[in-house]
């Protein structure tokens, strides 16, 4: 009799959990899962790039008034890549900063940075990186009348706040225990104003961009670049996290590139004037040719 009771007690518990698990069930809200890049890119008809206004040589504004550049071109195949799928589509570009490329992604007013980003860990708590489309360091440009050595004492440092530059470089002053003054710019082209107008003895930033700053001013032999590097700087284009959809057709255009050998037209567009592309940039594009 005893076992009677507790086999129907049993019973009775299972049909209430079961009844209990069946109401929540039907009364939780249904969610819906967030629309992909791809998804708004064939809803639209439309994607957004985002580009840097003076990033030379890798986005910037050409004189025609448009976009240009090393990345520029990167984003300009991914593009054509996505129309051969998506009937239609229109590319429009819009200029980007250092303060609002991340919101912008964020926001949705880009899908896609086309500048000179570097892929780091703390960026990718917000975003996300395509493959590594390129590999430099942080250095300093001043004037040749006034060369900056190893040493960064009693300098005045022009910098873009918020950059990996900045970051890297005052943990090295901190370290070193150098008297430094930091002087805020807004972009490269201010970077270079400084100099030029001696309101900072250098110019610190990506040490391509500053090779690209100096070939393009018009007389490049006014400058001078400092030996030395003070940061590691992996370059990659920027979109938003929890998209790998989008993520592998960019990187399969990317890997593409690499693999064909394109890359080298690419490069030697914006790059030629420096030579071919050191030992290492070509390790990078045979590593990040992924195999179809």
């Amino acid at each position: 009799m005893m076992r009677g009771r507790w086999d129907l007690m049993l019973v009775v518990l299972l049909v209430a959990v079961g009844g209990c698990a069946t109401v929540q069930s039907q009364s939780a809200p249904t969610s819906t899962a967030p629309t992909s890049t791809l998804d708004k890119l064939t809803a639209t008809q439309k994607i957004t790039l985002g580009y840097r206004e003076s990033s030379i040589p890798f986005s910037y504004v050409g004189a025609d008034q448009k976009p240009v550049g090393y990345s520029v071109d990167l984003c300009t195949h991914i593009a054509a890549d996505l129309q051969r799928q998506i009937p239609n589509l229109q590319v429009q570009w819009v200029p980007v900063t250092v303060e609002t490329r991340i919101p912008a992604l964020l926001n949705g007013t880009i899908d896609l940075e086309c500048g000179s980003t570097t892929k780091t860990l703390a960026r990718q708590e917000q975003v996300d990186f395509s493959a590594t489309t390129f590999l430099t360091g942080g250095s300093l440009l001043a004037l040749a009348e006034a060369p900056v050595g190893v040493e960064l004492r009693n300098l005045r440092i022009a910098v873009i706040p918020g950059t990996t530059t900045e970051q890297v470089l005052k943990t090295a002053v901190t370290q070193s225990g150098a008297a430094v003054q930091f002087v805020a710019v807004p972009d490269h082209a201010a970077g270079l104003a400084a100099i030029e107008q001696k309101t900072a003895d250098a110019y610190a930033s990506d040490r391509i961009i500053l090779i690209g700053l100096a070939l393009a001013a018009p007389n490049p032999a006014r400058f001078a670049l400092a030996d030395r590097y003070f940061s590691y700087e992996p370059y990659a284009l920027m979109l938003r996290r929890g998209d790998p959809a989008f993520r592998l057709a960019v990187n399969r255009v990317l890997a593409r590139l690499y693999r064909s050998g394109q890359i080298l037209e690419v490069y030697t567009r914006w790059f030629g004037r420096l030579g071919t592309p050191s030992a290492l940039l070509l390790s990078l594009y045979a590593i990040e040719g992924v195999p179809e």
